[in-house]
Formats: C-alpha cells, sequence, structure tokens
C-alpha cells in the first residue's frame, strides 16, 4: 500500500523482522554443534528432578531446552524407533538469534533428552524453520535402501534473501550434511518448508509460504532436490498478519476411510483470534495438485435494517468537527492514500481527508436501540479509545524540571553508556518511525544507533515539593524490574528515593509520546532523582522522555483514538478501533443489555501520527452478529500461546501429531523464564469429527501424557454449586496436575474452576454461558507485569450440549492448556504463579450449577 508512513514501520515482535547480521554468524560451526545440554538422566538420584529442570517455572509435561532461546517447532519426524523434535534454537544466547536447528528426542512425546545442535547457523545464513523426512525410498541418494538418509529441508535466511535448502544425515539425526539452496524464487518472503510423501503421485510434496502474500505455495520433486511449482493456495481465511509455518495433511472423517479429508495449517502473526501470534487450519480436498477449501468463497452477514450506508452526498444527517473526515463520503481512497477496500457500495466514512495530520469528529443523530446487535465495517489506525483522555493539549501547571531543548541533557544531569556522549534529539533517528505528542523541538530519545543502544540519562537530586511530577513517555514497552531476564531489559523512566525506585514508567511500542502522572503527594520533602533507563538492544529497544513538570495536577492522557464509539447518555459504552490495515473488515457490538436506551455513533480521528486515520461502513442493526474474518477462521487453539503448530511425518499408526511453539512474539522475549526462555506445547492428537453438521479438527492430549498420572487427588460426583467459590479439599492441590470434569450448567452464568490460587494469585478456566463458550482469565495468574499485553482473558466458542460441557485440564508449572468438550475449542495459556500458589476451587456465578464428575490426578515431572 502507499500509505505515507509506512515505510517507517518496524515490526520488532515479528519473528524474523531482525536478521542477524553477518559478522555475527561468524561463530565456528563446529563450536556451536558441540553445545549439549543437560540430560535429565545425567548425574541424578533415582526420582529426583534434574537442577537444570527444577526451576520454579520449568515445564514438567513438555519440552524445553536445558537454557538458551528457542521457538518454532521444526522437522518432527518418528525415525528409528525414536520421535524426533527439531526447533529453532539460539545457541549462543537467551533471545532471538543465530537461528539454527536444536535436536531433543523422545521414545513416547513425554520424555525427552536434549542432544547436541543438529543444524548450526554458519558465516553464510540462518537455518530458520522447516521439516524432516525419512528418504524410504533413497530418492535423493543420500542413504541406502537399508539405512534411509534423514532429508532436511529448511530456509535459509541471507541478508535480504530467504530459499529452500537440503541438509541431510545418515547417522540417525545426530549430524547434518548441508547440500545446498533446492528452491529459490528470489523473495525474502519465502520459508518455511513443510514436506511430505504423496503415495498417488509417489512424489514428495512440499508447502512453503508467501508470507506477506499470504499465500501456501505446492511444489513437487522426485528427489527433494529438484522442484516444480505446481499451484497457490490464498489468500484466504485470517491475514491481518504474516503468514508462516504450514502444514497439509490428510485425515479420515470419525475415522472412515472412505471419508478423506485434508487439513492446510497455516500460522498466522500478528492477528492470531486471541491477539498476536496463532495458528488456524482450513478443511477442504487436495488433487496432488491444488489444495481447495470448503469454506465459502465470499461471505454474506446477517440482514438486518441499514442505519448508514454513506451512499449519499453528505454525511446529513450526521454532522462533522474538524476537518479529517472531509465534507462528504469518500469514493474509497483518498488523496495520497491507496489500498482502502472491503467497503460495500461506493463510498464510505475515511478521515483520511488531508492525510493522516487532520483530526475530527462524525456523529450520528441519536436512536433507540432496539436490535440485539449493531454491526458494521471498519478499518484504518489501531488506536484505541482511552476513557478519561482529552482533547486539550495544555501541558499541567507547574515548574519545568527538564524540557530538554539545551544541546546537552541539562545542568547536572549526567549520562552512561551511548548516551554519555550525544543529547537531546530534534525528532526521530536513524530508520525510526515519526514520534508525536513531544513538546518544543527536542526530547530525550534512546533510539541512537538504530535502537542498538544502551545505557542511563539521571537528573540531579531534587527535593519533591508537589503532588504531582507529570511527564510525557513512549517508546518501548520494557517495565523496569531490578532483576531483569535476558531480553526484558527495561526502557523506563524511573523515580528514585534513596537510591530505591518508588515510580516507574514504560512506553506502549508506540512512538506517540502522551502523559503519564506519579503521585508524590506522600513524598514531599524527600530528596529524588529521575533516572531514564534503556538497558534494551532488542526491538523497540528505546525510551522517549519529554517535559518533565512538578504539578498540583495529574496530567490527563491526551486522546489519540482512531475508533468507531457507542455513546450512551454521553458516555462511550462499546468502542472498535481498526487493525493498522485499509481493508475494512465486519465488527459487531452485542447490544442486548442496551435495549430501549437512546445512543448516539462517534467516528473519532484524534491521531496526527502513523495510521492516523479510521475508516467505516455499513452501520446494521440485525438479530446475529456479523463475523470478521477472524473470527470466521477456523482456529488450532484460542489461547495467547499456541503458534507455528506442525505434526509428526511418519507416525506409528500413521497418527496425526502436532507440537507448537508454546510463546506469542507480542512478549516472547520478555517472559521471566531464565537460562531458558521458552517451551513447547504438550503434543496433542488432532481427528476429524462431524459435529452438529459441520466438520471440526478437534484435539486431545496425547494418551501417552496419562503415564504420568501419580496418586489421585479427588474422585467425586455430583456435587451442587451454589453461587460462590468452593474449595475442593486440603490435600486437593498441585502445581502439576490434571483435571477432567463434567458440568450441569443450571442457571449460573459462569462456572468452572480456579487453579493454581494463592498469595492473591488464581488462573480461572471456565464457560461463560452468555457468552456461549470456554474462557481462561489469566490477569492475576501471577507475574504479569513484564508485558502490558500478557494480563488477558481468552475466549472460545463451544456450545454446550444439552446444558452439559465437559473440561480437560492440565496444569504445568506455567501454563494450562484446556480441551473443551470433544475437543473442538481449546485455549493454551502461559502463566507464571507463585512456587506455592497450588490451590484448586470450583466456582459457580450468578446462579446454581452441577459438577456432575470430577477427577484430578497429581502429574509427576516427564524429567524425573
Amino acid at each position: 500500500m502507499s500509505h505515507p508512513t509506512t515505510r517507517f514501520v518496524r515490526a520488532p515482535h515479528r519473528k524474523r523482522a531482525r536478521k542477524a547480521p553477518v559478522a555475527a554468524l561468524l561463530v565456528a560451526a563446529l563450536g556451536v554443534s558441540a553445545s549439549l545440554a543437560l540430560s535429565p538422566t545425567q548425574a541424578t538420584a533415582a526420582g529426583e528432578i534434574p537442577a537444570a529442570y527444577a526451576q520454579t517455572y520449568r515445564p514438567q509435561l513438555s519440552f524445553s531446552p536445558a537454557k538458551n532461546w528457542m521457538n518454532d517447532p521444526n522437522g518432527l519426524v518418528f525415525y528409528e524407533g525414536r520421535y524426533h523434535l527439531f526447533f529453532q534454537y539460539n545457541p549462543l544466547g537467551n533471545t532471538w538469534g543465530n537461528m539454527s536447528w536444536g535436536h531433543a528426542v523422545s521414545p513416547d512425546l513425554v520424555h525427552w533428552q536434549e542432544l547436541p545442535v543438529a543444524i548450526p547457523f554458519d558465516a553464510n545464513e540462518g537455518v530458520f524453520s522447516g521439516s524432516a523426512v525419512v528418504d524410504k525410498g533413497n530418492t535423493s541418494g543420500f542413504g541406502t535402501a537399508d539405512h534411509p538418509a534423514l532429508v532436511a529441508l529448511y530456509t535459509s535466511a541471507k541478508p535480504g534473501s530467504q530459499s529452500q535448502s537440503l541438509a541431510y544425515s545418515t547417522d540417525g539425526g545426530l549430524t547434518f550434511t548441508k547440500y545446498g539452496t533446492v528452491l529459490d524464487i528470489g523473495s525474502s518472503e519465502f520459508r518455511d518448508p513443510k514436506v511430505f510423501w504423496y503415495a498417488p503421485a509417489k512424489q514428495w510434496r512440499m508447502v512453503a509460504v508467501q508470507a506477506t502474500d499470504h499465500k501456501v505455495s505446492i511444489y513437487s520433486s522426485p528427489n527433494l532436490k529438484d522442484w516444480t511449482h505446481l499451484s497457490n493456495f490464498g489468500p484466504a481465511g485470517a491475514v491481518s498478519g504474516v503468514w508462516e509455518c504450514p502444514d497439509l495433511f490428510p485425515l479420515a472423517v470419525d475415522g472412515d476411510p472412505k471419508n478423506v479429508k485434508w487439513v492446510m495449517v497455516v500460522n498466522l502473526n500478528p492477528g492470531g483470534i486471541a491477539g498476536g501470534s496463532g495458528g488456524q487450519y482450513f478443511i477442504g480436498t487436495f488433487d496432488g495438485t491444488t489444495f481447495t477449501s470448503d469454506d465459502p468463497a465470499t461471505y454474506t452477514p446477517p440482514s438486518g435494517t441499514v442505519l448508514e450506508d454513506f451512499e449519499s452526498a453528505s454525511f446529513a444527517p450526521w454532522t462533522t468537527l474538524g476537518t479529517a473526515f472531509g465534507n462528504a463520503p469518500t469514493a474509497g481512497n483518498a488523496p495520497g492514500q491507496g489500498g482502502v477496500s472491503g467497503y460495500l457500495g461506493n463510498m464510505l466514512a475515511n478521515s483520511f481527508n488531508g492525510g493522516d495530520g487532520p483530526i475530527g469528529t462524525l456523529r450520528s443523530p441519536s436512536f433507540i436501540i432496539d436490535s440485539p446487535y449493531l454491526n458494521f465495517l471498519v478499518g484504518g489506525g489501531n488506536h484505541p479509545h482511552l476513557a478519561g483522555a482529552t482533547l486539550d493539549p495544555t501541558p499541567p501547571p507547574g515548574p519545568v524540571f527538564a524540557d530538554f531543548e539545551g544541546t546537552t541533557w541539562g545542568a547536572g544531569w549526567t549520562a552512561t553508556g551511548d548516551f554519555a556522549s550525544v543529547g537531546p534529539a530534534a525528532g526521530t533517528l536513524c530508520d525510526q518511525q515519526p514520534i508525536t505528542g513531544y513538546l518544543g523541538n527536542q526530547l530525550v530519545n534512546t533510539y541512537f544507533d538504530c535502537d542498538r543502544s544502551t545505557g542511563t540519562i539521571t537528573s540531579p537530586t531534587f527535593v519533591i515539593s508537589s503532588a504531582y511530577i507529570d511527564l510525557l513517555v513512549g517508546g518501548g514497552n520494557h517495565p523496569y524490574t531490578a532483576n531483569p531476564a535476558p531480553g526484558s531489559e527495561p526502557t523506563a523512566v524511573n523515580l528514585l528515593v534513596d537510591g530505591k525506585v518508588v515510580a516507574s514508567a514504560t512506553g506502549s511500542d508506540s512512538e506517540a509520546m502522551n502523559w503519564v502522572a506519579w503521585d508524590t503527594s506522600a513524598l514531599q520533602g524527600r530528596q529524588a532523582q529521575i533516572q531514564i533507563v534503556d538497558a534494551n538492544p532488542g526491538g523497540w529497544g528505546h525510551i522517549d522522555v519529554d517535559h518533565i513538570v512538578f504539578s498540583s495536577e495529574a496530567a490527563v492522557p491526551v486522546s489519540t483514538e482512531t475508533s468507531v464509539n457507542l455513546l450512551v447518555d454521553g458516555v462511550v459504552v462499546r468502542s472498535t478501533t481498526g487493525p493498522n490495515n485499509e481493508h475494512l473488515d465486519w465488527a459487531n457490538w452485542d447490544l442486548r443489555d442496551l435495549q430501549g436506551k437512546q445512543a448516539s455513533i462517534e467516528l473519532i480521528d484524534n491521531n496526527t501520527g502513523g495510521w492516523g486515520h479510521i475508516l467505516a461502513d455499513q452501520f446494521t442493526f440485525a438479530d446475529k452478529p456479523a463475523l470478521s474474518a477472524n473470527e470466521r477462521a477456523h482456529w488450532l487453539d484460542y489461547g495467547r500461546d499456541f503458534y507455528a503448530g506442525v505434526t509428526f511425518n511418519d507416525t506409528p499408526a500413521e497418527k496425526r501429531i502436532m507440537v507448537a511453539w508454546m510463546n506469542n512474539w507480542q512478549y516472547a522475549g520478555r517472559i521471566p523464564t531464565d537460562p531458558w526462555r521458552s517451551a513447547m506445547s504438550v503434543p496433542r492428537e488432532l481427528t476429524l469429527q462431524e459435529i452438529d453438521g459441520r466438520t471440526e479438527l478437534t484435539a486431545r492430549p496425547l494418551i501417552q501424557l496419562n503415564s504420568l498420572r501419580g496418586g489421585s487427588l479427588l474422585q467425586d460426583s455430583k456435587i451442587k454449586l451454589m453461587d460462590g467459590t468452593k474449595a475442593l479439599g486440603e490435600g486437593v492441590r498441585g502445581d502439576t496436575v490434571a483435571i477432567e470434569a463434567t458440568f450441569k450448567l443450571g442457571d449460573a452464568q459462569k462456572l468452572g474452576f480456579n487453579v493454581r490460587v494463592g498469595n492473591g494469585q488464581r488462573t480461572t478456566i471456565g464457560y461463560d454461558v452468555a457468552r456461549g463458550g470456554l474462557y481462561v482469565d489469566r490477569t492475576a495468574s501471577g507475574d504479569v507485569a513484564f508485558d502490558s499485553t500478557f494480563p488477558s482473558i481468552e475466549f472460545a466458542p463451544l456450545t454446550a450440549k444439552d446444558g452439559v460441557v465437559s473440561l480437560t485440564i492440565l496444569v504445568d508449572r506455567s501454563s494450562v492448556a484446556v480441551f473443551g468438550s470433544q475437543g473442538e475449542r481449546t485455549i493454551t495459556d502461559q502463566i507464571f504463579p507463585d512456587p506455592d500458589s497450588q490451590g484448586i476451587e470450583v466456582f459457580a456465578t450468578g446462579g446454581q450449577a452441577e459438577l456432575t464428575k470430577v477427577s484430578i490426578w497429581k502429574l509427576k515431572s516427564a524429567w524425573r
């Protein structure tokens, strides 16, 4: 698209947005491959967990490396009696980089042994995601008929280039010989090959993504070395992020070999259903050349009464303020804009008139709410409504302590590290996107050396004499912690009293600066300093600070929203923003609790920076909600932490077993684990089932996990649940447990379990009757402060059957995995509770329910 700010947009949270520079690859491959993690069988007494696997947050039910960074599972294959799990791995540290293939093996997908690095990065390439196959027919010539080679296809990542390369092993996967590039289409966004044997043609097939084009390309080969393009699939389904890590495989519906469907898996980042990373799937047919989805080619929203379609020559009877929306609806793109799509008819409301700089409001006449839902199309900038914000940019009253308008940081200020020899910046630096919201001509901007700079900038000592210290803050979202895990180093501004941090602020991964207010009324008369800390050289590894004021008033944030709001009695009761995309998609507001209320709609553009506009069209009252592309998509998992899910090749009995990276690119580098970062999900077996007239991909925990069950903590039935929370008994607790439960809903509004309860912490796993689905609430689950996007509530639509809902729950030291009913809906979330938060409760709210059957087992560690 031709949006004028897009060339500045950096995506540090994306898996491959930051390539390792060639100089960083000059580490000997031999040295890398020699690194060997601690095996769980090394030097431990019988029944003890090895020290490397006994940490507070160490997963006990699934694989994680002994140390260092890990992400996508790669090369999943059953070979010579063992399951091989290769994975994206940094052998040199605990943050993303130096991508290589780590390696672990298991006899049962439960107990794992980590092996040396299998395919190391080198001076020429990073070794990105891919797959492995057993070349049983020796089509490649790398092995023999009696001893077939294990052949890996992976993405060779070089500056400005991604191509598919081959490596092979003749020693059971311990070491690989690099063969070289076998497929190159001249792209920098072509990756993640998944290869499988297609028996009907007696050839190999590959699926790989053209990531930013939202396409899966299908190729054929007789020998794994020479590849021919067959077809493309996509764009389809969810497309609000880059496509990654595809898979394609057949499954029999309800086990019927005469009714076989094919499943295309496509992972997506960002744009997952729960936010950030996620995985979607399509069910359809594959003829060896082309995959065809069973999904309808187009979407028809529910019919209803149109409130406004913006097809007139003016906005009347709607009214406008400001200039952003112009004098009338816009016919597609406004001048200087490109790529607007998805609207209906010929025109829409578009606040890009005059570019992203102007602001304005478009307001409807009042109306009475008399329909269950209001559906509409929305696009444009992602700048949510902030309650209590103001349009008045006037700074709070009081003496200005620092405005950073000079050539140095200021009299008495001191700096360390990369900031010792520089001073305030006149706006943006290097390749930074535009900064907005600062006052005057200069500010503190630690983006020196294109985000790699680190150090501190500290004020002189002063005596606190005001009720508030107000300041403008923007930049990276890395909250201050005293002992950050690698990759989570702070980008923060702190208030120090007696050398201790008593107040702190960080950015929101945005260059739009806004007011922060510290209440210092209880600290008056104390000596203090303000310290700006940038200890993070990674993505969004900088902080923006300006205009520090000692004030009697708390500064009010300035509104920067680009949103569509529903107002009742002058108060915003519903709000939707755009997705930083010029394509309009359906949104819906549930109005069932607002029937009979007088309301109005406001389109607000208060943003003058990048993506500072909103698009809207086709406001329609209806009896049912219109669903967005994300809501219509089929999701592998509705949690925040199930990404890059792919399946094993050559499993016994041809079972389809999937493993995913249990993390999310929104906060992957900040989770509080050390010396390792990231884990794999528990393996799940996939099936296709006919459920309520629909073919659904279902998932259940791998049955081998039952081998970890220890003593039974609870076996009970017909437990009456009153409105409230009930502990399940003194001994019913644990940090690793399995729960199987069936509920009768009764007249309760919500019901379920609280797990990892203690110290004011809990993770809630339940069923929401009104919304009709499962949910996981981790907002109070333990350490949630390391990233502002982490505290969250996940929801998965699931219809109760005859008023009954069944749950299977796996609780680990740092995660929960929830499987609903027949496994057609799952939620996987990380949590970071205190070690002694191990209580388990059952609850019902708003009425009564029955826990008709419950079984809870203590789970042993897979590392014993």
